[in-house]
Order: structure tokens, then C-alpha cells, then sequence
């Protein structure tokens, strides 16, 4: 049975269905002694601080009008950082039309959204080894709401408060509602990707590759940088500071951790 936007949104009581966005970005650095790997994870975690992360995260709740009820934060030693928001609906002055389109969701100056009972949730994860000159920098970040906005609408800003080269999105949406005459509904907005809610000149930036499972309301979208430039890869100095062969080595060690974590499997 095919429903209207207009039949959707007439259901019986409360909207039950609960939509799931799982934002993970990776940010790769080539740091070839110990002294540049600790100075990028002090930038890392100065840059990430649990205090920056839990504004982000304060403005995808104003971008998805939603109210703060609680705040937990933790900068963790040596590194990384958390925070956790609980986050319930607002009062709703008007429906908004758009939220059965997919389009790209507004940044914090024009906010026009409104959420059920939810949270967001933030984790970062930086890391190195030691013998093979790469640092990884991952922040996973969560958006869960039950009601009638999808939490696809606070990625625009998400891709934008992040200095990403990798990055994976999961989209999901569980359980059901009921419309007024007890008919069943599993989703109530269209979906056919991810991308469609990314501004194109982001998408210009990358390659992206697609996995979705229609019938089950699953969606995933990863993406890779586009463009390669080795300054953007070195810690502390240019590429002018180093060797040819140098460059072609570092190059090479940090294309394939950017391979690697985009096709999830080594790659030898």
C-alpha cells in the first residue's frame, strides 16, 4: 500500500519509529618519530577537546530542534574524549514540509526542525603505530530519534565540522507507527540514498560507494577523498623537506591507510 507524505503524517498517536544516523570520519597523518606523533595527538585532543565536541553536538540538537535535557562529558587520559546528550521534542509551531525530501539539512543559522525523545552521542579514538609512521584520528558520532524528523538532516553539518578524509554513514530506521486507520508504517519519509542528503560540491570532494538493503530500511554511504595533496598529510613540515623517494614512500604508506580503511580490509 503506497501512502502520500499527507496520509503519513495523520497516524495514531505518537510516531514510534526510531531513526538511527552513525557518522564515523577518519583524519590520517603520516608522523614518522615519536615527538610528531605525540605533538599530533595533543593537537588531536585540543582540537576535539570534550568541550568543541559537545558544541558540535549542540548544534545538531538546534538543527534538529531539539531540546538538551542532561550533558556528559569526559576527556580521557591519555587521549580521546566522550560526550553523551539526552535530548527530547520541543514544542512544534508548524509541521515543516521539507521533511519528506531528501535534500541536504540546514547549518545552525536556519533551524526549522523539530525531534522526539532521543540522544547524541560522541566518541573519539586516536591512534598510532609505531613502526609503521601513520596516525589515525576517528570520532563515531550518533544521532537516535524517536518521532517524525530523520537525523539525516544534522549530516550536512556534521561533514562540516570535521577535517575528514574517510568517512562511513549508516542510516536505519526500526520498528512502526500506525496511521489513523491502524495500518502499519516501517518508514515514514522516502529514502533512496544517503547521498542525496549531501550538498554537491561535497560530494564533488569524493568517491563514494553505496551498500543499501531497501526492504530491511538500511542505508551506507562511505567516502574517500578525491584529491591527494602530501602537505596535507605531514605533521610540523612540507613536502619540499623531503627527498623524492621520500615523498613516493610517504605517499604510498598513506594512500594505502586511507585504501584500507575505506574497502574495510588489508590490503598487502
Amino acid at each position: 500500500m503506497s501512502l502520500t507524505p499527507e496520509q503519513r503524517i495523520q497516524l495514531h498517536g505518537f510516531n514510534n519509529l526510531t531513526k538511527s544516523l552513525s557518522f564515523n570520519m577518519y583524519d590520517i597523518c603520516f608522523t614518522k618519530t615519536k615527538e610528531e606523533r605525540e605533538a599530533y595527538i595533543d593537537y588531536i585532543d585540543e582540537q576535539y577537546s570534550a568541550d568543541r565536541l559537545t558544541a558540535i553536538l549542540k548544534n545538531v540538537a538546534d538543527i534538529i530542534g531539539a531540546h538538551v535535557l542532561n550533558i556528559a562529558k569526559q576527556d580521557y587520559v591519555p587521549q580521546g574524549a566522550s560526550v553523551t546528550m539526552l535530548i527530547s521534542e520541543e514544542p512544534v509551531v508548524e509541521v515543516p514540509t521539507e521533511r519528506f525530501e531528501e535534500s541536504p539539512g540546514p547549518l545552525p543559522e536556519s533551524v526549522v526542525l523539530a525531534l522526539d525523545k532521543s540522544h547524541i552521542t560522541v566518541h573519539t579514538y586516536p591512534e598510532y603505530h609505531p613502526d609503521e609512521g601513520i596516525s589515525t584520528f576517528r570520532a563515531d558520532i550518533d544521532v537516535s530519534t524517536c518521532g517524525e524528523i530523520s537525523p539525516l538532516k544534522a549530516l550536512n553539518y556534521l561533514i562540516r565540522s570535521f577535517d575528514t578524509d574517510i568517512m562511513t554513514v549508516d542510516y536505519r530506521v526500526r520498528g512502526f507507527t500506525r496511521d489513523i486507520s491502524g495500518h502499519k508504517l516501517f518508514i515514514d519519509h522516502d529514502i533512496s540514498s544517503i547521498q542525496n542528503y549531501i550538498p554537491e560540491e561535497i560530494k564533488d570532494m569524493f568517491h563514494m560507494i553505496d551498500v543499501n538493503v531497501y526492504q530491511e530500511n538500511i542505508f551506507h554511504t562511505k567516502c574517500k577523498l578525491r584529491e591527494f595533496d602530501l602537505n596535507n598529510y605531514l605533521f610540523g613540515y612540507t613536502k619540499d623537506k623531503l627527498s623524492p623517494e621520500e615523498q613516493e614512500e610517504i605517499t604510498q604508506s598513506v594512500q594505502m591507510e586511507m585504501d584500507e580503511i575505506f574497502y574495510g580490509k588489508n590490503i598487502y
